[in-house]
């Protein structure tokens, strides 16, 4: 009996290689394996960057400029204290505005009047020395009213180019004056020239006329005119009847010129206080001087 021998591998066996795996560093170039430090996330990035340091403290003062703010503390507490002094003293139209019979010396002439004499404390225009001193009588029962800064001429003075108000009083039942100064140099060009040197009543007053009215003057509303001496001084006075006049529907107004200035002293009432007051407002027109 035969014996087999064993069949022999296949060639194709043998020669097949069982594939194996390759690593990945073979198909690719390796890579860093060193390990990420961990980085921690805050909520607040400046946590991040120093804090700037506070500033150091400013040096001690020296002891000499202790004594120094002291007095200026001091200095400035007192000029707080003055300055509320004489925020509550009453200036003088403030004071004035009483009844005139209260502090005006009675007329030496005539009892039942009081002598307003103008002085240097009352108008920046006689404080400048660009008026002349002037006076005249009042009714005790009338008061001395306020006259606006830009009406007052105390931007100006010395050297103002527009006429301007000097002072005001006034009733309520009687009427009101009022004094008016205008520049010498607004009417003539003559220095130190009198009011007859300026032309005559009506050329005056067609220049003064609105200063009288408030507004305008009419030729028409002209009723008279007359001319004063006394002394060495002229004076030229007029009756007015100013139906639309803001100042009042009658009015009385006397003019002269000292110095480099023209002085217009003008009184007026409307109809009411016109009928019970004229003689009154006369008189007081009369009594006017510089």
């Amino acid at each position: 009996m035969a014996t087999s021998s064993p069949s022999p591998i296949p060639t194709l066996l043998l020669s097949t290689t069982i594939p194996t795996t390759t690593s990945s560093s073979s198909r690719s170039p390796s890579l860093p394996s060193s390990t990420p430090e961990p980085f921690s996330i805050s909520s607040n990035p400046r946590r991040h960057f120093a804090e700037p340091s506070p500033p150091p403290p400013p040096p001690p003062s020296p002891p000499l400029l202790a004594p120094i703010a002291t007095a200026r503390r001091r200095d400035f507490v007192w000029g707080l204290a003055v300055s509320a002094l004489v925020a509550m003293e009453p200036s003088v139209s403030e004071a004035r505005e009483v009844e005139v019979g209260a502090y005006l010396p009675p007329s030496p002439s005539d009892p039942g009047f009081v002598v307003f004499r103008a002085s240097p404390r009352d108008t920046p225009a006689l404080r400048a020395g660009n008026v002349e001193p002037y006076e005249f009588v009042l009714p005790p029962t009338w008061k001395q009213t306020r006259v606006a800064n830009i009406l007052s001429g105390n931007y100006c003075q010395p050297k103002c180019a527009e006429p301007w108000v000097e002072v005001k009083f006034e009733d309520e039942n009687q009427g009101k004056v009022q004094v008016v100064a205008s520049p010498l140099i607004r009417l003539t060009n003559k220095p130190n020239a009198k009011i007859e040197d300026i032309g005559s009543p009506e050329k005056v007053i067609a220049s003064l006329g609105p200063f009288v009215t408030g507004n305008t003057l009419d030729s028409e509303e002209l009723l008279e005119t007359s001319i004063e001496k006394r002394g060495d001084q002229t004076y030229y006075t007029y009756v007015l009847e100013t139906p639309f006049a803001s100042t009042g529907s009658h009015n009385l107004a006397k003019a002269t010129a000292k110095g480099n200035t023209v002085i217009l002293f003008v009184a007026s009432a409307n109809d009411k206080q016109w009928a019970s007051s004229q003689k009154t407002l006369k008189a007081i027109l009369d009594s006017f001087q510089v």
